[in-house]
């Protein structure tokens, strides 16, 4: 299972980012494709709160845009929402704890949670998921 960290969805839709292109195509070609796609809440609701912050430089969607957006992403059929399950607790804080991931940072404790849990690997461009113990992460845009 490919799971989604949401800044690679970010950057697919933010024509102002450098990684945009090469983000963009590797998001479409994962949304078509045949390869189960996990997504986190806090991906879909992390692309929400960016993508329509008026505040932030750049384009920005309406509301109704970006929920437009997720809505085909939720309509793909390889595409599932990853919630967190009985056993997420001990992960959780496993990720919490030997990841040292405190502030900020307990955000993507729950995304490692969740891609163990349900066996998959996560797709970010962001480092700090290597600071978590067993996840198996990949950066699309190397």
């Amino acid at each position: 299972m490919i799971v989604f960290d949401a800044n690679l969805l970010i950057y697919a839709y933010d024509s102002g980012s450098t990684y945009h292109t090469k983000a963009r195509v590797w998001v479409e070609d994962t949304f078509s494709g045949t390869e189960v796609v996990g997504l986190p809440w806090h991906a879909i609701t992390a692309f929400l709160r960016i993508m329509t912050n008026k505040r932030l430089p750049g384009a920005r969607f309406t509301l109704e845009q970006a929920c437009q957006i997720v809505g085909g992403w939720l309509t793909q059929p390889n595409t599932h929402t990853l919630v967190p399950g009985e056993n997420h607790w001990p992960l959780l804080r496993s990720m919490l704890i030997e990841g040292q991931a405190s502030g900020a940072l307990a955000n993507d404790a729950q995304i490692a949670a969740l891609t163990i849990e349900y066996g998959g690997v996560l797709h970010t461009a962001d480092r700090d998921f290597a600071r978590f113990p067993g996840l198996r992460w990949v950066n699309p845009l190397a």
